[in-house]
């Protein structure tokens, strides 16, 4: 069995474009093979913006952490373990002023962890995570994939690469906010009917 685990971080909830796909995703999926499902709200169930104080936690020994810290730490650790757990990263997507959400951001600040997830050596950063394969989700008001406003592109590949994760996969939902948005969805939903065909 196939473990899943879905992150979306759109702030309109269940109605967001790209929680939408994500939710088509995992339904074509487990109508083709048999998965286990943990999804995360990123938007609903937020996380705080990473502070010094919970960055000192982590690199405090857990035999000598104070009840904050050992509070502070478990987020992380939480975050960290369930993206070890699961075989395919499934992230709804949607772009806000050219960027990833803050939520989002927040989560890759918590499970980028040196010695955890990556390690410093002679030769640079080595990822930790492996046998994982990502999924993106990416709903946009405008059309920008291939362009020099695409950020959020070549960022996943990169933070998440950082970690070790290098097979990732975009389907791109664009122009949701311009004429002809129900073409860009069909073809988005085309994209993910035959992705799923092949997992």
């Amino acid at each position: 069995m196939k473990k899943v685990l879905v992150l979306n971080s759109s702030l309109n909830g269940e109605q967001g474009n790209s929680t939408k796909l994500s939710q088509l995703f995992v339904e074509q999926l487990s109508s083709k093979q048999q998965i286990a499902v943990t999804t995360r709200d990123l938007s609903n169930d937020a996380i705080a913006h990473l502070t010094q104080t919970e960055m000192a936690a982590w690199m405090t020994d857990a035999n000598e952490r104070s009840d904050e810290q050992k509070a502070l730490a478990a987020i992380s650790d939480e975050l960290i373990a369930e993206l070890t757990d699961n075989e395919l990263i499934v992230i709804g997507m949607p772009m806000y002023n050219f960027g990833i959400p803050s939520t989002f951001k927040a989560w890759i600040d918590r499970i980028a962890r040196a010695g955890i997830t990556f390690k410093y050596t002679k030769q640079g950063a080595v990822g930790l995570l492996e046998n994982k394969k990502v999924v993106v989700l990416a709903a946009r008001g405008g059309i920008y994939q291939g362009t020099d406003m695409d950020t959020q592109t070549k960022y996943l590949k990169d933070v998440l690469g950082f970690v070790g994760i290098s097979d990732i996969n975009f389907i791109y939902a664009e122009g949701l906010a311009m004429p002809g948005a129900e073409q860009s969805l069909q073809a988005a939903e085309q994209q993910i009917s035959s992705f799923t065909d092949n997992l």
